[in-house]
């Protein structure tokens, strides 16, 4: 199994894509020539935008992107694919499409024969047991909160450490600490900006210039170094 796990998109003052697209391609390697992109988060903008737009980014680092909404048969073309991407959006609404076209077993089923998978922010997600630590608005009901299920932990992307100067809602910690009270068997991993999880097997490395933050019901709360082991997430 080959994950590529993205925590956000697009860093403060930089382009899309542009921070991950160096491990994107180290991760991929040379053999794939083409990436079959699932646009499915997108909401306020086109799939066809959506899909150009990762195109831009990926033309720098050799790789085609085939947009799955292109194919009159989805299922036939991750049977098909090299590489699975999964771009970020809303996490109910890309949740929502996979079930709507009976693609959950097909896509794990590539994946643990060892294709790659890039995801990032509701693709990162996706990979979980559930969407239930996504940060996303539930627009649409997603048929049901089971995800792809690579890894038996939950990962929460975008994690921040504070709420905003005057905002008096819970921070994300407190939303993590009442998933976990009604949810005690499970790990949830912080992934900050700017930071990835790549995952061989059951071998995890955190990427990034800043720590990842563990969770779990009736333990400390735990920072992870990039570089210190994470293959205990995977038991």
């Amino acid at each position: 199994m080959k994950l590529l796990l993205i925590s956000n998109s697009t860093n403060q003052g930089e382009a899309y894509l542009d921070y991950p697209k160096g491990d994107i391609k180290a991760f991929l390697g040379a053999e794939i020539k083409k990436t079959l992109f699932l646009p499915y988060a997108a909401v306020s903008f086109s799939y066809d935008e959506y899909a150009n737009k990762v195109q831009d980014r990926f033309n720098e680092i050799g790789y085609e992107v085939d947009s799955i909404h292109l194919h009159k048969n989805p299922i036939e073309a991750v049977r098909q694919a090299e590489a699975i991407v999964v771009g970020g959006g809303n996490t109910w609404h890309l949740t929502r499409m996979i079930h709507d076209y009976n693609l959950v077993d097909v896509i794990r089923d590539k994946i643990l024969k060892g294709i790659p998978y890039v995801g990032w922010s509701a693709g990162s997600n996706m990979a979980c047991p559930t969407i239930k630590t996504t940060n996303d608005m539930p627009i649409i009901d997603p048929k049901g909160l089971h995800a792809f299920n690579f890894i038996p932990f939950q990962i929460n992307p975008h994690y921040l450490d504070a709420n905003p100067e005057g905002h008096a809602g819970e921070t994300r910690e407190q939303r993590i600490e009442e998933f976990l009270e009604v949810n005690q068997h499970i790990y949830v991993l912080g992934l900050r900006e700017g930071t990835m999880l790549k995952v061989l097997n059951n071998h995890i490395e955190l990427i990034g210039p800043r720590p990842a933050r563990i969770f779990r019901k009736g333990h400390k709360v735990v920072e992870i170094q990039p570089g210190e082991n994470l293959d205990f997430l995977m038991k």
